[in-house]
């Protein structure tokens, strides 16, 4: 019955977005709404410096509400111009994502490159088996914690990429087979990157 609860949960919070749309969840435990967790972008890069505008628009963009571990938002900064790229699951997070960086003073573009994934409950149910079969593994759940890196999961027609950095090759190639373990998704990609001692 436990394990009913859990899984019953996060799917009616992502049927409750998909039907609302720009519907506002409120940040709870990732076991209860991982749809709501935020954690910060672009899992194999380093954290730029905080005072830099770059530091700026990472911080903007890892702290937006409705930014999941669904999500992979990454950005590259020339001058006063920001261009962005990566894959969302919901429309409302690639507005939000160039309004964030448009309001950071200094920032004179900004390049809205990111990709609205398809709308599908098919590949909703599938974000919702790899989150569990990856954040509820015991090696893995601390990943899930919103720490700086963070195992992203990006789900594109039943095709499954991973995206983030790990502590060490044993996490990636457990979270690689954990993800190949989820019934009816078509392929894994794995691009976790492991952080340098």
């Amino acid at each position: 019955m436990k394990l009913q609860t859990k899984l019953f949960i996060p799917m009616l919070a992502l049927a409750t977005v998909a039907a609302l749309g720009t519907g506002n969840l409120a940040p709870a435990s990732a076991q209860q709404n991982p749809e709501s967790q935020q954690v910060a972008p672009r899992g194999s890069a380093p954290q730029p410096p905080k005072n830099t505008l770059a530091g700026q628009v990472d911080r903007a963009l890892s702290s937006m509400p409705r930014y999941t571990i669904f999500d992979n938002i990454a950005f590259k900064v020339r001058g006063g111009k920001v261009v962005l790229s990566g894959q969302v699951a919901q429309p409302i997070v690639k507005s939000d994502a160039e309004d964030a960086v448009k309001s950071i003073k200094g920032v004179t573009l900004v390049v809205d490159k990111i990709q609205v994934l398809p709308l599908s409950p098919f590949d909703d149910q599938t974000r919702q088996a790899e989150y569990h079969a990856i954040y509820d593994f015991p090696s893995l759940s601390h990943y899930g914690l919103g720490s700086y890196h963070a195992i992203r999961i990006i789900v594109d027609n039943g095709h499954v990429t991973l995206y983030g950095t790990v502590d060490s090759k044993s996490d990636a190639d457990t979270a690689n087979i954990r993800a190949n373990s989820v019934p009816n998704v078509f392929s894994v990609t794995n691009n976790l990157t492991v952080q340098a001692s």
